[in-house]
């Protein structure tokens, strides 16, 4: 398999890098390393732009994974030509777009702190996103609105570390995520901790610290399946 080295695993706040073509498909690239975000865990993948040397530009409208391979595949705008394998790229991300998810996945972590229920479900889109949790008894919105702000204004700072595989499935209260898998199989799984808030296995990008996510409030709970209630979160 071609594997992408993935920058922002690390380095959630780089925009852009250099990257190597190592690979090329009717509609898309794959890069040896990349700040691009690769669709996944509810949260979709990074738009931009690749920058050639000559300073033209070649338009990524999604990142995902392709199928046959397992490659991290850099989506490419219809119209754009594939560059040559070999060939020396910037790879630079549409950063307000990607840092209003990053905002927004760590509400989500803020969000499972203040609902004790196994979540089943979410996504995060532009300015929203929501968590589905197993959980049948109804929830005050304006109740969950208020705890929310109130981990956020903590302002607590975030931490990546990582474990093992087999660490991982000895501590199974570590996974919140009923319907999602942790991203596994690589060896190491990466923990995303929000100091005396939240603590749990993501793959996803995130803020810094939890202050940076602002004001949020809860617009819509509802009711999903006999036991399932649907938590819809915006900024505020």
């Amino acid at each position: 398999m071609i594997r992408t080295e993935k920058l922002y695993q690390e380095d959630p706040y780089l925009k852009e890098c250099t990257a190597t073509v190592t690979g090329v498909a009717d509609d898309g690239v794959i890069l040896d390393r990349s700040v691009f975000y690769c669709q996944g865990g509810g949260q979709p993948g990074d738009t931009g732009v690749l920058v050639l040397s000559d300073g033209s530009s070649k338009r990524v409208v999604n990142t995902i994974v392709q199928r046959e391979t397992g490659a991290q595949l850099h989506v490419l705008d219809e119209e754009e030509t594939l560059p040559e394998l070999g060939m020396e790229v910037t790879a630079r991300i549409d950063w307000d777009r990607r840092y209003g998810f990053m905002r927004m996945h760590s509400c989500m972590h803020m969000l499972c702190a203040v609902i004790d229920a196994p979540v089943t479900g979410g996504s995060v889109s532009e300015g929203r996103a929501r968590l589905d949790f197993d959980l049948p008894d109804p929830i005050d919105k304006e109740a969950v609105t208020e705890a929310l702000n109130k981990l956020i204004q903590q302002d607590q700072p975030r931490h990546f570390r990582w474990i093992t595989d087999e660490e991982l499935q000895s501590q199974p209260e570590l996974v919140r995520t009923m319907s999602v898998s942790p991203p596994m199989g690589q060896g190491e799984v990466r923990l995303v901790e929000f100091e005396q808030i939240d603590l749990q296995p993501c793959g996803g990008t995130h803020v810094a610290r939890s202050g940076e996510i602002g004001e949020v409030r809860v617009s819509k709970i509802e009711k999903k399946g006999k036991q399932n209630r649907r938590v819809i979160v915006e900024f505020a």
